[in-house]
């Protein structure tokens, strides 16, 4: 990842949103001393998210053994470990705010698809503490997990247009009308997104919801493209793999809800920082035949 490139989109995003942030808050009408650090919240944003595709899976590690160490002259104010996880604190809002800054474009072709994430193993679920009254217990196809969900929407180049994050016992059918809010075209899922409501609902709004059929209902005609484009479903899956994988988006050393926050929205926007996405590679010529096919 070229580090000039983040850090030059992250301070350019901190002034515009500095400014709107103190333009909306209220004030108590007291005066309060505002002492500046000596590292900005665009350095630590940009050391937190180089953090999620640097191979390092302990943030400690990777600020002293390789920050400190290598990086010193692209950040000239390092400050100690600990303050920095204090100014970490301060990121949670700009990062979200930054991330749907890097949503991608509608194309007219969208795959929806939700991801678990586990805050520990199942035998620990009693003795954990910091997501008590937060997680809650899920079932997916590869069974029972305690923590959250992840719901995604990507275009056909494997771009983010959506994410919303909900407790691990929701059906992926709720959040899908508010992640569809600003897709147009066809909307591409798996079998837990069969609906009749949701699709009547989508449909109003310019989206046509195209998913599998189960076993117990009857077949219906669909056209070849919607068919060929079904199949490449997968490419959510491949998504989701590189987040954990890649961006780790998972783990289960959180000490607090807000490290939490931090470690997915910094990873979220890191893989969209990412060169190589999964992709279906359609021509333009390919993308101009799909209007004639929808509605």
């Amino acid at each position: 990842m070229d580090i000039l490139r983040l850090f030059f989109d992250c301070d350019e995003f901190c002034r515009e949103f500095d400014l709107y942030l103190s333009a909306k808050q209220l004030s108590d009408g007291k005066g309060h001393r505002h002492r500046d650090s000596r590292m900005s919240i665009s350095e630590v944003m940009t050391i937190v998210i180089l953090f999620q595709l640097s191979g390092f899976r302990n943030l400690k590690t990777y600020y002293t053994q390789y920050v400190c160490v290598h990086l010193r002259r692209e950040f000239p104010h390092l400050v100690s470990y600990q303050r920095l996880v204090e100014l970490e604190s301060l990121t949670a809002l700009p990062l979200t705010a930054f991330l749907s800054r890097r949503f991608g474009r509608c194309t007219g072709i969208s795959f929806i698809d939700s991801t678990s994430i586990k805050v520990c193993h199942n035998l620990r679920i009693r003795s954990n503490k910091v997501f008590r009254d937060l997680a809650k217990r899920g079932k997916t196809s590869t069974g029972w997990f305690y923590g959250f969900k992840v719901h995604l929407v990507i275009n056909d180049c494997g771009e983010l247009l959506a994410v919303m994050i909900t407790t691990g016992n929701v059906d992926d059918r709720k959040p899908a009308p508010r992640l569809a809010r600003r897709l147009w075209g066809k909307l591409f899922g798996d079998r837990g997104y069969i609906s009749k409501d949701l699709f009547d609902h989508l449909w109003e709004g310019g989206v046509q919801l195209v998913t599998k059929i189960r076993k117990n209902m009857k077949n219906k005609l669909m056209p070849m493209l919607d068919k060929i484009l079904l199949r490449k479903r997968a490419l959510s899956e491949t998504v989701n793999d590189q987040l954990k994988n890649i961006c780790q988006i998972e783990h289960t050393r959180h000490r607090s809800p807000v490290n939490f926050l931090l470690n997915l929205m910094a990873a979220l926007i890191a893989y969209t920082y990412r060169e190589k996405k999964p992709s279906l590679k359609l021509h333009s010529d390919d993308l101009a035949a799909l209007p004639a096919t929808i509605f």
